[in-house]
């Protein structure tokens, strides 16, 4: 992000604390500067208004903190997928980073005394206050975008990165919990949702790692793998109407990480013969949607589908 200062006077003029990146330097010039010395990333555009008075008063400050901290300035038009992988959706967003990792940050043009604070905090090594979410909030929020996207081995990923500054961060260990079981590891995961607290062991975020290891567990149990699959489609291609292959054949894909075609095989049975084995499918439809989360796209878009059904 910034080249190092060399000496005193350089640092004075403010030579060196102000410089432009792209993807191919980013690391060099933040994630590596930032090991030596506090860094703010601003993100940018030259279309965006708030831009144009956050930006000059950002490489103010960082000058008149004389070395201090160093200012690097990424245009997000030119550096698309980057701004991608920081899931920047609003500009302005600053970043600060310190020993390689971002570890505070807001959106928004903030005014010149918040801005002040924002620096003097990151300077001293603490966090700036009124900035709006944390970066460990914006992780997160990334998180479980990515488990509800049905990327578990990301969120798994962004996950540990949490656990590994906040052990005891109950949504980051309910979060890989529920990515653990989406990758096939249900062991791991009971073992992470015993080991829980007794007051994490409550809420929804728990209500639907305990769900989805449930329905996992079953899954195995009825020996609907992944390697089943085929099996459980020609019984189909032979009888359309075999419910409990396709019923099966639903199992065998959730356990496979394909919720959404066993989302479409349960809705089939729905629609085919409502009230089959008790209405197993519907039931196993809300377990399923319970497992997902409420905000899941496939819950949402699973129980439209079964409303549809059952009042048409």
């Amino acid at each position: 992000m910034q080249t190092i200062i060399g000496g005193g006077q350089a640092a004075g003029n403010g030579a060196g604390l102000v410089k432009d990146t792209d993807t191919k330097n980013f690391a060099k010039d933040v994630i590596e500067e930032s090991k030596r010395q506090p860094v703010i990333v601003d993100f940018w555009a030259t279309w965006c208004g708030p831009c144009k008075t956050l930006g000059p008063l950002l490489e103010r400050l960082v000058k008149a903190a004389k070395g201090a901290v160093k200012l690097v300035k990424l245009d997000v038009d030119k550096n698309q997928a980057l701004a991608a992988q920081f899931r920047i959706q609003s500009i302005p967003a600053v970043f600060a980073f310190r020993d390689g990792r971002p570890v505070d940050g807001f959106v928004g043009a903030l005014p010149e005394s918040q801005l002040k604070q924002f620096i003097d905090a990151l300077v001293k090594g603490g966090k700036g206050a009124a900035q709006g979410p944390s970066q460990l909030d914006q992780v997160l929020a990334m998180a479980k975008e990515a488990l509800n996207k049905g990327d578990a081995g990301t969120a798994a990923s962004l996950y540990a990165r949490i656990l590994d500054q906040e052990p005891d961060n109950v949504p980051a260990q309910l979060g890989l919990a529920r990515a653990a079981i989406a990758l096939g590891e249900t062991e791991q995961a009971k073992q992470m949702l015993d080991a829980l607290p007794p007051e994490a062991k409550k809420g929804p975020d728990y209500d639907a790692a305990k769900a989805a290891l449930d329905l996992a567990a079953r899954a195995a149990e009825a020996g609907a793998k992944a390697g089943d699959l085929g099996a459980f489609e020609d019984k189909l291609a032979k009888d359309p109407n075999d419910h409990q292959a396709r019923y099966d054949l639903a199992l065998a894909l959730y356990a496979g990480g394909h919720a959404e075609g066993a989302i479409q095989h349960l809705l089939e049975i729905v629609k085919r013969k409502r009230d089959w084995n008790e209405d197993a499918a519907r039931k196993e439809l809300l377990k399923l949607f319970e497992a997902l989360g409420p905000t899941n796209e496939l819950t949402v878009k699973g129980r439209r589908g079964l409303s549809a059904i059952l009042f048409s």
